[in-house]
């Protein structure tokens, strides 16, 4: 019987009806802390209980997810019935996540950025490795995202740059494995390279997250800055199947060559769900700041029904291990103590209204807003970071049955046959 509350005096009996998190988590078989996870990835929408205790949930909206739960097929519900896909490459289990086996956050904190892709590329660990890009296809690619509009933005410059350096690379269509692996290599410095510098100083050799410095900020680096940042890179390298990863697999599994691929998973970050919603974070903290205190970004952000940047994780009940590491490496820097203050203000404040952690999002925040960087700088640290996990999604794809991604619809639409329109 679905659990619901009496109705109220003197309230008409077609009023929206409430359920408590208890309830709600009854109806849909999972436990309280799930029902704020998928609050945190916009699934249900919770409105602050009278008198402020706990929050309540439309009742219609909770049946309509346990009966999408359902059609899943009896997977985990906190999992939302989605597709599951065999890989060797990324583990998230509890509040840690793993590539190849190995604790991820050990790995970023003690490995480069392009030893942790190479992990992921290859399963070996090769100390010092950098990367370097082709002259050719550096110039081709800067004569592209040079002719695009001011306006564009991190994502629109990487595609652009990844196009235009895969008309570069004749071998492109060659899917055996070391010369993909190849690709990989040259790719990355490509499209750091291909991005604008903001500095004249930039520097095109050694360290990637050095390369990357100059195209983001105007400010000098330092070596705990560039810590920092490399450390965010490695940390985003790979998250299991997240929607850009998903959309690198089926490019894969139809073959498509690796720029092809990772283009797709270009494609799909954009979204304030995904890569792009650090730099929403960033502009929240620049409020907090401006403003002295985040009670009024949150309350603003509430009141317009949105979620509050930066907090939650659909995979994690507890805190993002990702943004636990980023959070530690940026307290040793100084400068970033106002941005690190201003989002636990703004952790603090929104737990009054559901307990959810701060995610990585708000962590690379934290990251750009003290770095002399703009808000889209977390775009691009997101995107060229993932780039690793992508290739390293379609090199394994390429080992699989080809179009094995192709999942069958499940058609509501009115039976045939019907009559042509008139």
């Amino acid at each position: 019987m679905t659990p619901m509350r009496d109705q109220e005096p003197g309230r008409p009996a077609d009023a929206e009806r409430r359920l408590s998190t208890k309830e709600a988590a009854e109806l849909l078989g999972v436990k309280p802390e799930t029902v704020y996870a998928y609050v945190s990835r916009g699934q249900l929408s919770s409105r602050r209980a009278p008198g402020g205790r706990g929050s309540t949930f439309d009742a219609d909206e909770v049946q309509a997810l346990a009966r999408r739960n359902r059609r899943g097929g009896g997977t985990d519900p906190a999992a939302g019935g989605e597709l599951s896909v065999r890989t060797r490459i990324t583990l998230i289990d509890g509040d840690r996540y793993y590539f190849r086996g190995i604790d991820a956050v050990e790995l970023a904190e003690r490995h480069t950025y392009e030893e942790v892709a190479e992990w992921l590329w290859t399963g070996t660990l090769r100390p010092g490795v950098t990367f370097a890009a082709p002259e050719t296809s550096v110039a081709v690619a800067r004569r592209a995202v040079d002719a695009l509009p001011e306006h564009a933005g991190p994502a629109d410059r990487l595609r652009v740059a990844v196009i235009a350096a895969a008309t570069a690379d004749p071998l492109r269509f060659d899917l055996a494995e070391e010369a993909v692996l190849g690709t990989a290599r040259t790719l990355l410095p490509t499209l750091v390279a291909a991005l604008p510098t903001v500095r004249r100083d930039h520097v095109d050799d050694g360290p990637l997250a050095h390369r990357l410095w100059a195209r983001l900020s105007g400010w000098p680096a330092d070596e705990a800055g560039l810590r920092a940042l490399d450390l965010a890179l490695g940390l985003l390298a790979d998250h299991d199947l997240a929607a850009s990863t998903l959309a690198v697999r089926v490019a894969a599994s139809a073959r498509a060559h690796a720029y092809a691929a990772v283009s797709a998973g270009l494609g799909v970050i954009e979204g304030p769900l995904h890569g792009a919603a650090g730099g929403l974070a960033h502009k929240m903290l620049l409020e907090v700041l401006d403003q002295g205190s985040a009670a009024p970004v949150v309350a603003g952000e509430l009141r317009a029904g949105r979620r509050v940047p930066g907090l939650g994780h659909r995979l994690y009940s507890g805190e993002d291990p990702r943004a636990r590491a980023l959070f530690a490496a940026l307290e040793e820097i100084p400068r970033a103590a106002p941005a690190l203050a201003a989002a636990r203000d703004v952790a603090a404040t929104a737990a009054r209204h559901a307990p959810l952690h701060p995610n990585v999002d708000l962590a690379l925040a934290v990251l750009t807003a003290s770095s002399g960087m703009p808000a889209t700088a977390g775009e691009t640290i997101f995107a060229v970071a993932r780039t690793a996990g992508w290739i390293a999604h379609a090199l394994e794809e390429y080992a699989e049955r080809p179009l094995r991604m192709r999942p069958r619809g499940h058609y509501t639409g009115p039976r045939p046959p019907r009559p042509l329109p008139e």
